[in-house]
């Protein structure tokens, strides 16, 4: 390769292929960009269409802020950056496609995607969110259907709400108005999201948990420049080059973060500040530039910051000395007057934005004054308008009202002082003067359940020192121990919210989280949103990839991890949305934990009967495998699986109360003396078991409250159950002499086994027959909507295994629809796979409520989904990209 020098390469240069010169081999006739590596034939970079980094900040129409998560490691994945391939530590978006090294952390464009109204630059219609690359090699150009991806360059196009692909010089003549593609009657629209979360970071706005994120503290370099700027110049082993420390201005300095140029010894001043700028990506004339030099003594000064601008004055000289000294820093020259660029705050303009010249005298008073005719608003009174610095930063977008008198020469001085690459991510806009109305949603849990509205503010009284005239408690969940605080003051709800996370009540942990209100008014007419709950601990830890994908596909907002509250802030968010879909990604203690959450606020939710679909992630998944969801995930396209949730059929599923009335007495804890044990009720979905089932349950449960951190895959869990019925396979009980059996007022005779299951649905022990398929005129052949539940025993260890491998059935008991079964001692009892120990005692079970509306995974051919990149713009045709 060989480098073409000029102004065009260095600074105008446009980063991306057009659909033929994407294909072919590079040779000796290429080009490579000298700032953001791209790479292209001479004759193909006419055409040649996306920005080259060190400009693309410039073009973001509204600055958003990314998500990023831990730094870890993406195979096949492209820097947005510098274009390299990720070979270390990198850094990923949680919410949209972009990927970038730990040290173009800071040059990345703050392009994420809008996903809620915030209250700045808020519109109805949508357009494409256009990202580049890190497409498959097989995936094809909506366009002009050819290839248009590579696993080698960053290359092609796609629109990350709708999915659609295309090439760069394909992509221009889609309209740009996005529908949101397949999966458009499942996505929660952006703009009927509302969220104000100015002193929130991304991950608390997305309730992204922070157990998965490990924050680096200020001054830790993780996502500095100090590290990984080596791999852009490692320190020069030619004896005719020289490498620099270069710092873009006093916080760099501050904080020791700077990057590496490599030059020849004999290099021109102007060509080392022109390098230098190139290292920050820094996209102006050199001329405009000068470096400076400190020694090692002054670099890590306390007082460089506050040295009376002395450094200022100290006159550059050339580069190359017989001592090199030991960094550099960018200065810009002082400039008598400048062309800035003012951006309407309101989109209804007609333009993106005006350039306006200023000078020593131009104040924000006097810009606004200059501005407004030019707008169409010079009839407007001046004090109905504010001019706005925004830092478009990747990790946050700063806004800054300047004050009236503020000289903008002087505050662009001061801020390229701090840093010129932070110069290069700030805009100025002007808004509307208007006095928006704070309103922010935060929900805590883990308080005391079945209090009263005035009881909880007092326990948030004293353990968090709430301030009531700045919220109050817009729902109260009494049951749960739960209340929703609406706050008027943003550093109110960040204080709250920071110390309920270190707090506990009765010595249980609060949990808080951000909430976003759904303007469910404005939700199109066939909008059927899908509610996703994931349990990020269940599959083997494949719930975390789960909830990055499904962010990604959908709306972040409508992602909910069940380890951040539970599943009551997803079911409160969704409240007042008059129809909605669920999926519960987890095993079958997960799905019996939503459904019975879904039971306790069913009542305060306008669409009261959600229909639920299953993404098995546990260890049996007996309902998933009933339901058609197989019998475990296993990485399939999380795009396929939200198409047939899509297509699914609504059926409908008995649910069951148990009541657990032990007679045993237990010591009160207020006054010591014995007292019976109250009785407690909980939900069955699948099964409940008697004696030898529950013990096995029992003493896996044990083994993984042992070492949790070894059960994390299907394949030992099963193991593990192995491993327990073997220790048991000679033990004898005689259970049907410890218990005796009511069926619908009816005493049955039990014969003589070793456990009794209550089945709701045609599959035990992860897909196991206990019923059997053999016709049998004393009972109806059971369903899972019929109202029954049957009767079934096993004689011990060997006969469960024999059930497991297919070659027998379990021994019909009964069949009805209200049950009492007596212990005469204690027994171990497992309900949907929770096991525990039950004194003697009643046992009653009985029909709970209505049926629950479950989605059953549709038998028709599907049509091949293909993958994620590939498939998601089946819905878009060929008249909608303008051909």
């Amino acid at each position: 390769m060989r480098q073409r020098k000029g102004t065009v390469a260095v600074r105008e240069l446009f980063s991306l292929l057009s659909s033929n010169a994407g294909r072919k081999q590079w040779t000796w006739e290429s080009f490579t960009e000298k700032v953001c590596n791209f790479m292209s034939h001479e004759k193909c970079l006419k055409h040649v269409k996306i920005p080259c980094s060190c400009i693309a900040s410039s073009l973001v129409r509204i600055p958003v802020a990314h998500c990023f998560g831990p730094p870890g490691h993406y195979k096949r994945k492209f820097c947005t950056v510098c274009r390299k391939q990720l070979e270390s530590l990198a850094f990923r978006c949680e919410v949209c496609e972009l990927h970038v090294h730990t040290d173009c952390l800071p040059f990345a464009c703050s392009d994420c995607r809008q996903c809620h109204q915030d209250g700045h630059q808020d519109h109805d219609t949508y357009h494409h969110h256009w990202r580049e690359g890190n497409l498959s090699s097989s995936a094809r150009c909506e366009v002009c259907k050819k290839t248009c991806g590579s696993s080698e360059v960053l290359s092609g196009m796609r629109c990350e709400w709708c999915g659609i692909l295309a090439h760069a010089s394909c992509y221009i003549i889609v309209p740009p108005e996005c529908t949101f593609g397949r999966l458009r009657n499942m996505i929660l629209p952006p703009n009927c999201v509302r969220l104000v979360s100015r002193n929130f970071s991304k991950m608390h706005c997305f309730r992204i948990s922070e157990s998965l994120q490990t924050e680096p503290d200020e001054d830790e370099d993780v996502d500095g420049l100090t590290q990984g700027s080596v791999k852009d110049a490692q320190i020069s082993t030619d004896s005719s080059k020289q490498t620099l420390k270069i710092f873009d201005g006093n916080d760099a300095v501050k904080r020791n973060q700077f990057r590496l140029i490599s030059v020849p010894r004999i290099a021109k001043s102007e060509e080392v500040v022109e390098a230098a700028l190139r290292a920050y990506y820094v996209n102006d004339d050199q001329q405009h530039y000068e470096l400076q030099t400190f020694s090692q003594q002054t670099l890590f000064s306390d007082d460089i910051i506050n040295r009376n601008d002395a450094t200022e004055e100290t006159n550059p000289g050339p580069v190359f000395r017989e001592a090199v000294p030991e960094a550099w820093i960018i200065r810009a020259k002082s400039k008598d007057h400048e062309v800035i660029r003012i951006y309407p705050g309101w989109l209804k303009v007609g333009m993106a934005y005006l350039s306006l010249r200023i000078d020593k005298e131009s104040t924000t008073q006097t810009v606004i004054k200059e501005v407004l005719p030019q707008l169409g608003r010079q009839t407007e009174c001046l004090q109905n308008f504010k001019l706005l610095e925004v830092l478009m930063g990747s990790k946050q977008v700063q806004r800054m009202v300047l004050d009236d008198q503020e000289v903008i020469l002087s505050r662009l001085k001061d801020i390229r002082k701090t840093s010129i690459r932070q110069m290069n991510q700030t805009r100025f806009y002007i808004v509307e003067n208007n006095k928006s109305v704070v309103r922010v949603n935060l929900f805590v849990g883990g308080l005391p359940p079945q209090l009263s509205a005035e009881e909880y503010t007092n326990i948030l009284k004293d353990d968090l020192a709430i301030k009531t005239n700045l919220l109050s408690l817009s729902h109260v969940y009494s049951v749960q121990g739960a209340v929703v605080l609406e706050m008027s003051c943003f550093s109110e709800a960040e204080r709250i919210y920071m110390l309920a996370k270190d707090t506990t009540v009765n010595d249980k942990q609060l949990t808080a989280a951000v909430i976003p209100e759904v303007l469910h008014t404005k939700l199109p007419q066939n909008c059927c949103p899908l509610l996703v709950f994931v349990n990020p601990k269940s599959g083997g830890l494949k719930g975390r990839d789960l909830l990055y994908s499904f962010r990604k596909l959908l709306n972040p907002h409508q992602v909910f991890e069940l380890t951040n509250g539970g599943p009551l802030p997803g079911f409160h968010t969704f409240s007042q949305v008059p129809y909605f879909r669920v999926l519960v990604c987890g095993g079958d203690g997960t799905v019996g934990w939503v459904l019975g959450a879904l039971e306790e606020i069913r009542h305060m939710l306008v669409c009261s009967e959600p229909s639920v679909a299953i993404l098995p992630l546990g260890t049996g998944n007996d309902l998933g495998r009933v339901l058609r969801w197989g019998a475990g995930y296993s990485g399939e396209d999380p795009y396929s699986i939200l198409i047939s949730v899509d297509e699914a059929d609504d059926v409908l599923m008995d649910r069951w109360t148990i009541l657990l009335d032990a007679q045993e007495a237990v010591e009160s804890a207020e006054n010591g003396i014995l007292e019976p044990e109250p009785p407690k009720i909980v939900q069955m979905n699948n099964y409940c078991g008697l004696g030898i089932d529950a013990e096995l349950s029992l003493g896996f449960h044990h083994a993984r409250e042992e070492e949790p951190g070894k059960f994390n895959s299907r394949f030992h869990n099963k193991g593990v159950y192995v491993k327990v019925g073997l220790q048991r396979i000679s033990h004898t009980r005689n259970l049907h002499k410890d218990i005796k059996l009511q069926v619908d007022q009816h005493e049955v005779e039990l014969p003589s086994i070793e456990g009794l299951i209550f089945i709701n649905i045609p599959s035990w022990g992860s897909g196991a027959d206990l019923w059997g398929s053999d016709h049998d005129n004393r009972f109806e052949k059971p369903r899972i909507d019929d109202g029954l539940l049957e009767v079934v025993g096993v004689t011990g260890v060997v006969h469960m295994g024999q059930v497991q491998g297919g070659l027998r059935s379990g021994i019909r008991i009964a069949q009805g629809s209200y049950f009492r079964v007596t212990l005469l001692k204690p027994i171990p009892v497992q309900v949907d796979g929770e096991p525990w120990i039950q004194p003697p005692g009643q046992i009653i079970i009985s029909v709970a409520g209505p049926k629950v509306h479950m989605l059953k995974k549709s038998k028709q051919k599907q049509k091949k989904t293909g993958s994620l990149k590939e498939t998601r713009t089946d819905s878009v045709s060929i008249t909608e990209v303008g051909h």
